[in-house]
């Protein structure tokens, strides 16, 4: 319920003193503790293992205590936690024990927004990549914004920024509700699909959501949504009715900011854009997918209703390298191609999978999936066994679900068994170590494989390429337990260092 967070006021990062994260070393927090550190603000985090970002935020002037203790909030004045933090977690519990502020991590960054004009990217899929391509073209404009996003720009290399210009770019969370913290001046919503549904029970109550948050929207700001999606058409119509200022993008006839011409090849996307009858060009990015072009065209409207200049916007994506974790690339090894991809609800694994299959060409398409979430695995089992079909061959790891509980006939034997393909091209794998090895002896060069899903799945790139470059040196790669491919073994999934299918901490969680 949105009744444990407190909507956007007055208080700024600087009110809240000295802060300390609790499970720092996710994305999304360690943004926003990089953020704050940059800001000049005293910093600690708590941590269960080293996560990559972790060096950096010490770089920076950053305290970070490798447990979860008591004496990690001596000398604290603030304490922000995530949705993936119970509420009697040992420091949450110590900290109201104290009297300390207690915030939600949306409350903590809707403080470092205060006196800025925020741009507040939402939707179901593409929220990381359109959030990143907005601050890369106000970036390219030369407005230096502060950004904080749920994923790092691949050039970047961070997820967060304290720019010196007027616009605060943020990723902003449907998930729990908390985007209606948020008073956004430009309200971006890619799209409206049934997800979440244990925090909304239908897709009525969700689309109901996201047109209460676009209602947050400054008077004097806009909202822009996509007019091929069936849920932002719905939302665009509603919005309008109430007279708000709403412009929508697509290749639509009815689109107001209109794409022609698109085509997308494994050498990236291009498209023609227009509005109100005006060419605005053509645009070009490096990166493939459909998807990608519609993501773009959302920054480049929202630029043109800003102000600022389109070339700008035209040179910003000519040059965008992707986010980490989307499309991205891992490396060669042995002749075949790894990629990473966060994809893990039906629709953008649909996308995400078809726009390999450009990449890979005449090769084969190899999955290794990481299912992210009970809840959404169970009543989207279907959906997602037919995404995983448009791959030549699926590798299924147990489900990431951190705090729930499995039921019987749940988690990925009974996902690997809906899956449309032969018993021979699909195989789930009980345990984190056996991966590697088995994609190594399944794929071919010229083949690509793409792990995808929950966040642990991408540290398995870097295990991928040392099995295939193993390979093509001639050794081994290593057996499979439980012998041959396509049956189902005992539910028990891994992720590194950590027995029990337990999550490494729940800094990681969304």
């Amino acid at each position: 319920m949105t009744a444990q967070f407190t909507p956007a006021g007055t208080l700024t990062a600087e009110d809240l003193g000295t802060i300390h994260l609790i499970g720092v070393g996710g994305v999304g927090m360690s943004g926003l503790a990089r953020l704050f550190l940059t800001r000049g603000i005293p910093v600690s985090g708590s941590e269960l293992r080293e996560w990559p970002s972790l060096a950096g935020l010490r770089a920076l002037g950053g305290t970070i205590h490798m447990s979860h203790e008591v004496s990690n909030l001596d000398g604290v004045d603030t304490v922000v936690y995530s949705s993936a933090i119970p509420q009697d977690h040992l420091e949450m519990v110590e900290a109201r024990r104290r009297g300390l502020r207690v915030l939600h991590r949306s409350e903590a960054l809707a403080a470092a927004m205060t006196g800025r004009r925020t741009v507040a990217v939402a939707g179901t899929h593409g929220k990381t990549t359109t959030t990143s391509m907005v601050t890369m073209v106000l970036q390219q404009a030369g407005a230096d914004p502060s950004f904080v996003i749920g994923g790092e720009i691949s050039e970047v290399g961070s997820g967060a920024h304290h720019g010196t210009g007027e616009y605060f770019v943020v990723e902003a969370d449907e998930s729990d509700r908390s985007f209606l913290i948020y008073r956004p001046f430009v309200s971006i919503i890619t799209n409206i699909e049934a997800d979440h549904l244990n925090t909304y029970g239908d897709l009525a109550n969700l689309e109901a959501t996201f047109a209460e948050f676009a209602r947050l929207t400054d008077p004097d700001g806009f909202i822009v949504t996509c007019a091929d999606d069936a849920g932002g058409r719905r939302l665009a119509e509603t919005l309008r009715g109430e007279g708000r200022r709403v412009y929508t993008y697509g290749t639509s006839d009815d689109a107001d900011l209109r794409l022609t011409e698109m085509t997308s090849s494994a050498k990236g996307i291009r498209y023609l854009a227009g509005i109100d009858g005006r060419s605005l060009g053509e645009f070009r990015m490096p990166v493939p997918g459909r998807h990608m072009g519609l993501n773009s065209a959302s920054a480049v409207l929202t630029a043109y209703l800003l102000g600022l200049p389109l070339e700008a916007a035209e040179a910003a994506l000519a040059a965008f390298p992707g986010v980490r974790r989307r499309f991205e690339r891992k490396g060669v090894a042995d002749d075949v191609l790894v990629y990473d991809e966060y994809a893990y609800h039906p629709t953008s694994m649909t996308l995400a999978l078809q726009t390999l299959r450009e990449v890979a060409g005449d090769g084969r398409l190899i999955v290794v999936f990481q299912p992210y979430r009970l809840y959404r695995t169970r009543d989207l089992q279907t959906e997602i066994a037919g995404a995983l079909a448009i791959a030549d061959e699926v590798v299924l790891l147990e489900v990431f679900g951190p705090g729930e509980q499995r039921g019987p006939g749940e988690g990925s034997v009974a996902l690997v068994e809906a899956v449309p393909l032969p018993a021979d091209r699909k195989v789930f794998v009980d345990s984190w170590d056996a991966v590697p090895a088995e994609v190594a002896r399944r794929a071919r060069p010229g083949d690509v494989v793409v792990t995808m899903g929950a966040p642990p799945i991408s540290l398995m790139g870097d295990q991928l390429l040392a099995a295939l470059s193993v390979r093509g040196e001639g050794e081994p790669a290593g057996t499979v337990p439980g012998g041959e491919a396509g049956g189902a073994t005992t539910i028990g999934g891994t992720v590194p260092g950590v027995t029990g299918g337990a999550v490494p901490d729940a800094s990681a969680a969304g």
